[in-house]
C-alpha cells in the first residue's frame, strides 16, 4: 500500500470511527467533500495544511493519522 492510500484510509477510519459522513468532515474542516473522497481513496495527496485541518476535525493529531497510516503500509508490505 502506498502512502497516500495508507494516510487516506487512516482517515477514512477515523471519520467512520466518529460517525462522520464526508459531507461532515467537508463541513468540518472547510474542504471540498470532493476532496476528501479523493483522498480517502488515495487518489488526492492532502498539506500540511489540510492535514491539519483534518485532523481537528478528527479530534486527533495530525501524527495520530500518519501513525495508523505507517501502521497500515506495514501490514499491508510483502513478506509482513
Amino acid at each position: 500500500m502506498d502512502i497516500l492510500k495508507a494516510f487516506g484510509k487512516a482517515v477514512k477510519l477515523r471519520r467512520v470511527e466518529l460517525d462522520l459522513s464526508q459531507e461532515d468532515l467537508a463541513g468540518r474542516t472547510g474542504l471540498a467533500r470532493s476532496f476528501i473522497s479523493g483522498m480517502e481513496r488515495g487518489e488526492t495527496a492532502a498539506s500540511v495544511r489540510s492535514i491539519g485541518q483534518l485532523a481537528t476535525a478528527l479530534e486527533c493529531q495530525p501524527s495520530d493519522l500518519w501513525l495508523v497510516a505507517e501502521r497500515l503500509m506495514q501490514s499491508k508490505s510483502p513478506g509482513a
